[in-house]
């Protein structure tokens, strides 16, 4: 299979239990995890009564424009990131407040793996067949060493062990356009981080593709958090996206 897009799932979200003596008066629309930003913000200064009268996401916005983002630190969310390759993966771990499960190419079979085209090369057909020869090519010589492999170590009596043995050597040939998934977690704070530095114009073209679905997820799960960001047409004629309040 050839991936063309990714495709994100939320696994988990905030589940709020407001304390009954320490109440806060709601205003508005929210989810739990806005609701736990907003009473973590307001517990600072003993503002339950909601004096102000702001509803949840007015409360949030005001926090993101005076860039109070340690109150956004309260709520995690977890996502499912399939149809990305290793490449992209490589680049998505180097942002260190997540937490990351990724697929292990020593214990899972590779012999019919997946592949990520490149956005580059999408829409030009010379290209991506020279593009697909070659993931073919690679994906043949991990099925031949994997075999050679399995035979070269068939004096380890331990079956699973000695596949293991054979496809952490065989991976070596598997090209950084192999697909893979990954389970990460992060707070809304870490999130705006990695969508303000992968969104951009400047970011590796797959993982702004990433970035965007990410962040049209989020926009639907916690729209206080995320609502800032622009998503707009760049000069490459790609969509990016940029938030209103920078550095949160």
């Amino acid at each position: 299979m050839f991936y063309t897009e990714p495709k994100v799932t939320v696994l988990a979200r905030p589940a709020f239990a407001e304390p009954s003596h320490l109440p806060v008066h709601w205003i508005g629309p929210s989810t739990d995890g806005e609701r736990l930003a907003e009473y973590a913000g307001r517990l600072c200064y003993m503002s339950q009564k909601n004096p102000a009268g702001r509803d949840t996401r007015e409360y949030l916005e005001n926090i993101k424009r005076q860039r109070h983002g340690s109150v956004l630190e309260h709520a995690s969310y977890s996502l499912l990131i399939e149809g990305v390759s290793r490449a992209l993966s490589h680049e998505l771990v180097r942002h260190r407040t997540a937490s990351y499960s990724q697929l292990s190419q020593r214990y899972v079979d590779k012999s019919e793996a997946n592949f990520v085209v490149p956005p580059a090369i999408l829409g030009d057909e010379a290209l991506e067949t020279a593009w697909r020869a070659e993931m073919e090519r690679a994906q043949a010589a991990y099925v031949a060493l994997v075999a050679e492999l399995m035979t070269r170590y068939g004096w380890v009596t331990d079956r699973v062990h000695r596949r293991k043995m054979a496809r952490e050597a065989a991976r070596g040939v598997l090209p950084n356009s192999t697909e893979t998934k990954i389970v990460v977690t992060a707070n809304a704070r870490a999130w705006r981080t990695m969508l303000e530095l992968r969104a951009g114009e400047g970011a590796d073209l797959e993982i702004r593709r990433l970035a965007l679905v990410i962040l049209r997820t989020l926009q639907a799960e916690a729209p206080g958090f995320f609502s800032d960001f622009e998503i707009y047409v760049a000069d490459d004629h790609l969509e990016a996206a940029r938030p209103a309040h920078h550095k949160v």
